[in-house]
C-alpha cells in the first residue's frame, strides 16, 4: 500500500500535536497541580499511571475491532491494525505496571504484593504477549492471521476482568478513582478541581499519544511488508 501524501502530513500534524499535549500534561503534573494532601508527591505518578492503563484499554479495544473486522472481510489491514494495537497496548501496560510499582512502594511500603488487582493486570499482560507467541508460531500468513484475530478477541476478557475485579472484590487494596467498590483500598486519595482537571487532560493526552502510535507502527508494518515481498521478488528473478 503506497504512502498518501495527505495521510503522511495527518500523521505528522498528530504526532506534534501529540508531543504539545504530553508536554503540557506533564507541566500540569509536576508543576501546576500541588501535592496531594495526604500521599503527596508521589501521587503525582498516578496520571501517567491511568493514563497509560487508558492507552492500553484502548489499544486492545482496537484489537477486538480488528479481529471482528477481518473475520468477516478477510482483509489484511485489520491484522495489520490488530498487531499493531498489540503491540503498542503491551508497552502502555508496561509503563502501568511500573509506575504503578513506583507509587506502591512508598505508599504500601512494596513493589508488588499479589492484590486482586495487580495479579489481574499481570495476566493481562501475558495473555497479549502469547498473542505474539502465538503470531510466531505460525508460518502459514492465512492461518495466522485467523488465529490471531480468535484470540485478539478472546483475549479481551481478561482487560474486562481488571477493570472489574476493583469493584467486585472486598480484599483487593487498590484504590478506584472512579465508580463504587467494595473494597476499603489504601492509598485513595481526595480529587480537588485542580486533580481532575489534570488528570483528565492526561487521560486525553495518552488517548491522542495511543492513535498517533497505532498509526505509526501501522506505516512501519507495512513498509516491513513491502519490503519482504520485493526481497522474494527480487530472490525469484536470481
Amino acid at each position: 500500500m503506497a504512502y498518501s501524501p495527505q495521510r503522511t502530513r495527518a500523521l505528522q500534524g498528530l504526532t506534534v500535536a501529540a508531543v504539545v499535549l504530553f508536554a503540557i500534561a506533564l507541566y500540569l503534573a509536576l508543576f501546576w497541580v500541588g501535592p496531594e494532601r495526604t500521599q503527596g508527591e508521589v501521587q503525582r505518578v498516578f496520571y501517567v499511571h491511568l493514563g497509560s492503563f487508558l492507552g492500553a484499554f484502548l489499544s486492545f479495544t482496537a484489537t477486538v475491532v480488528a479481529g471482528i473486522a477481518y473475520l468477516r472481510t478477510r482483509n489484511a489491514k485489520w491484522d495489520t491494525l490488530g498487531l499493531a494495537s498489540v503491540e503498542i497496548g503491551l508497552g502502555l501496560s508496561a509503563i502501568t505496571v511500573i509506575t504503578g510499582m513506583t507509587w506502591a512502594k512508598p505508599i504500601w511500603n512494596t513493589w508488588w504484593t499479589w492484590d486482586p488487582r495487580l495479579t489481574s493486570v499481570a495476566i493481562m499482560w501475558l495473555a497479549y504477549a502469547a498473542y505474539l507467541m502465538l503470531r510466531s508460531g505460525i508460518e502459514d500468513p492465512e492461518r495466522q492471521r485467523r488465529f490471531a484475530a480468535v484470540y485478539g478477541i478472546i483475549a479481551f476478557a481478561s482487560v474486562l476482568f481488571t477493570i472489574i475485579i476493583v469493584r467486585i472484590r472486598p480484599d483487593t487494596i487498590h484504590p478506584v478513582v472512579a465508580g463504587p467498590t467494595q473494597a476499603d483500598p489504601t492509598g485513595s486519595f481526595d480529587v480537588t478541581d485542580r486533580i481532575r482537571d489534570t488528570l483528565f487532560f492526561n487521560l486525553f493526552t495518552f488517548a491522542v499519544i495511543t492513535a498517533v502510535l497505532i498509526w505509526h507502527r501501522i506505516r512501519l508494518e507495512n513498509l516491513v511488508q513491502r519490503v519482504s515481498r520485493r526481497k522474494m521478488e527480487v530472490l525469484a528473478e536470481l
